[in-house]
């Protein structure tokens, strides 16, 4: 037997050794093999072959024993005596080879390695016909990493992980660790403490505010096959998308995953949404957050069940036609000391520069996008969401605060050419999308992102940033200041309204009445409206029906559906005893009227980002308070959409069309059974051969009180 240094044995002993597997397990010696263990406590230690013969070992110092037998190597158990509490036997981690291969860490040291989730983290499965748990995490700057867990009495001392190689991948196989067993890694730092971290790639986690990461195993077998060959056969950024946005912990609290199932899936198909959108389901410890402060980029959130309950919340929504988009948060995250914040004592995943690292208004850092490995580990992340759990789109959360170096703070590094742009961002961005799309056909990539930035739905290939859809907060802002103003007030403010069809082609748009803008003191979406009770529900109806009608896909925050009165919390539920009112269910019938009507005319969404798809017919009626437009298919039938923002009803209203003949009224907001006065046109209109404004045929009607119409030839 080869003679250990003291100092070895001192840091084997103590689980701070970097290397333990090139001491421990068993070692192929000239006479056959040797065995050494740490049992700290134990009176005696007994290495019991496959074949059944006892290796005794005998103890050397500190806790360190070693016995050796001649033969072909064996797998063996070791069985350790306890004055205590008697006999224990166990398998040995030090004996098995790694469970990361080669492979798996060039393409990490890389930075190119797209499901990251196989490698790092915690993996229940056989390892050398073993059954038990690998654990793997990346931390370059720790001196030595060791598994805690409610398997060791969360003392790591004998569960001390090997380093791999250069790049700071530490590994070690823990035989017998089930699912559901709790753990953490504790990491030496260069300053010679050790701190606890949750893992950065689990995929379960305690229910918070408890912190631990959670074994994870998935064992759900998906049955939407057909939905993901329809969806990629098919081309999301031009067919019809509208979109319901939930928070599901406040939709109708208390519901798991699969709970949510059946309500959401029922709720969503009435109202004839196409797509459902999670605000976040990544694990965070704060609910306040809504989920935008993620520590558990990989774990699905607890709160609401595991991760197989989740996929079968997606995979019901999909069997029953409507697509999901989660909210993904690649920014920034929080400084938990015990998530992804100097992980390894030091910055690792965030700049090391605090004015590229730190994000002031929220308080949390920044993700280093200049770093190989933690641009991997971002879009393997995007991958893991839209591969393992099949989500449709990935809506990326405040991109605008990761292009601009100057974004919200004065002191500020500028990039290498002396600009305010982050070149390492912009690359990332380019990067996960393009892999997002290359991956996984028929996905869409979507941005919430509020500057003129040029070019955010351009391809990857043309310099853009390659998201298929931008938010047009733009819209969002101008349009809302238009309709909080009194109709009396209106004309003077015209130009809200129409703006946004001077740029609507610009980008791929996506018209957003989100989250955002009903928290804060924003007050809902009907308390944003002038007038009495019939006048802002009246309002909400006609503004709906612009929005559904303007181009570009629509996405509404739950709530607004039916008008709730009061501004959402994340702490209650909705206002749904509100639809005992039936004003209130008129206009929770509208909008599944128009989602109805959306879904049946391709001229609503055929054409959204051409301006071969759009005409106008009155865009600068301010005196009326009127806009007019056609949307077209590209099959030459148009819709025409009129709006009548003011507070009357308008007459004799003569507006251009494209040809003479009978238009059918598709919608009317102020119908009665949306709740509104029943003021219209006996569900059609004969338009003449009389040109009206360079159109070669006109029709007069008749334009509701604070109402939209919908028109179509008659077929």
């Amino acid at each position: 037997m080869t003679a250990l240094h003291p100092d070895h044995i001192r840091a084997l002993v103590e689980g701070r050794h970097p290397r333990p597997h090139d001491a421990l397990g068993q070692h192929h010696t000239e006479d056959g093999y040797t065995i050494r263990a740490v049992r700290p406590l134990a009176t005696a230690v007994t290495a019991v072959l496959a074949d059944g013969t006892r290796v005794p070992l005998e103890h050397q110092a500190d806790g360190l024993w070693e016995g050796s037998y001649r033969g072909a190597g064996q797998a063996y158990l070791l069985e350790a005596d306890y004055e205590e509490t008697g006999t224990w036997t166990a398998d040995d981690p030090y004996r098995f080879v790694s469970s990361v291969g080669e492979i798996d860490l060039y393409l990490w040291g890389e930075g190119r390695h797209e499901q990251l989730w196989h490698v790092l983290g915690a993996h229940y499965r056989p390892h050398e016909g073993v059954q038990g748990t690998s654990f793997a995490v990346w931390a370059p700057h720790a001196r030595a990493a060791r598994v805690i867990g409610d398997f060791n009495g969360w003392n790591g001392v004998s569960h001390a992980m090997r380093r791999l190689d250069d790049n700071g991948v530490w590994e070690l196989f823990v035989p017998g660790v089930e699912p559901g067993a709790a753990y953490k890694f504790e990491l030496l730092t260069r300053d010679d403490r050790w701190v606890q971290r949750a893992d950065p790639m689990a995929r379960s986690t305690e229910v918070p505010p408890a912190t631990a990461s959670r074994v994870g195993h998935s064992v759900y077998e998906w049955s939407d096959a057909a939905w993901l060959d329809k969806r990629a056969a098919a081309d999301p950024h031009n067919g019809p998308m509208s979109v319901y946005e939930v928070h599901l912990g406040s939709w109708r609290p208390g519901l798991s995953y699969r709970e949510a199932a059946d309500q959401l899936i029922d709720y969503v198909t009435d109202l004839g949404f196409t797509h459902v959108e999670f605000l976040p389901l990544a694990e965070h410890p704060f609910g306040g957050s809504w989920g935008y402060q993620v520590t558990g980029y990989y774990a699905p959130t607890s709160r609401f069940g595991s991760a197989d309950d989740l996929k079968y919340l997606i995979d019901r929504l999909h069997n029953a036609g409507i697509g999901v988009i989660m909210d993904w948060v690649p920014g920034h995250f929080p400084k938990d000391e015990w998530a992804l914040a100097r992980f390894d004592g030091e910055p690792l995943y965030e700049h090391a520069d605090p004015r590229r690292g730190e994000q002031l208004d929220w308080g949390t850092y920044i993700f280093n996008f200049g770093d190989s490995q933690v641009r991997n580990f971002l879009v393997a992340n995007a991958l893991y969401w839209l591969e393992e759990f099949h989500i449709d789109g990935l809506r990326v959360d405040a991109v605008a605060s990761m292009l601009y170096l100057d974004y919200s703070r004065e002191d500020w590094l500028p990039n290498k050419y002396g600009g305010r742009e982050n070149l390492e961002a912009i690359s990332f961005l380019q990067e996960v999308n393009a892999t997002a799309y290359k991956r996984n056909p028929g996905i869409i990539m979507i941005a919430e992102e509020s500057t003129a930035w040029p070019g955010v739905t351009k391809p990857t290939a043309a310099s853009g940033l390659g998201f298929g859809l931008k938010w047009n907060m733009g819209w969002m802002h101008d349009s809302l200041q238009y309709m909080a103003e009194d109709p009396m007030y209106r004309s003077y403010h015209h130009g809200k309204i129409t703006f946004s069809f001077m740029y609507a082609f610009s980008e791929n748009y996506l018209l957003p009445i989100s989250h955002d803008e009903v928290v804060h003191g924003k007050g809902s979406l009907l308390h944003k409206m002038p007038g009495d009770q019939w006048q802002k529900l009246a309002n909400v109806r006609a503004y709906l029906s612009f929005m559904w009608a303007h181009p570009g896909k629509q996405l509404l925050f739950m709530g607004s559906e039916f008008g709730q009165p009061s501004e959402w919390s994340e702490e209650r539920g909705l206002d749904w005893w509100i639809l005992d009112q039936p004003v209130h269910q008129g206009l929770q019938r509208l909008v599944a009227q128009l989602n109805h009507v959306y879904r049946d005319q391709p001229a609503l969404w055929e054409q959204d980002h051409s301006d071969r798809g759009f005409e106008w017919l009155d865009g600068g009626n301010a005196t009326q308070n009127v806009v007019g437009f056609v949307r077209w298919s590209r099959d030459g039938v148009p819709v025409v959409g009129l709006f009548n923002f003011s507070g009357a009803p308008i007459g004799n209203y003569r507006v251009g069309l494209p040809f003479a003949g009978a238009w059918t009224e598709l919608l009317n907001t102020d119908a009665e059974e949306f709740g509104g006065s029943g003021v219209g046109n006996f569900g059609e209109v004969v338009a003449e051969d009389v040109p009206w404004n360079g159109r070669p045929a006109s029709v007069e009607l008749t334009l509701p009180p604070l109402g939209g119409l919908y028109l179509t030839p008659r077929r």
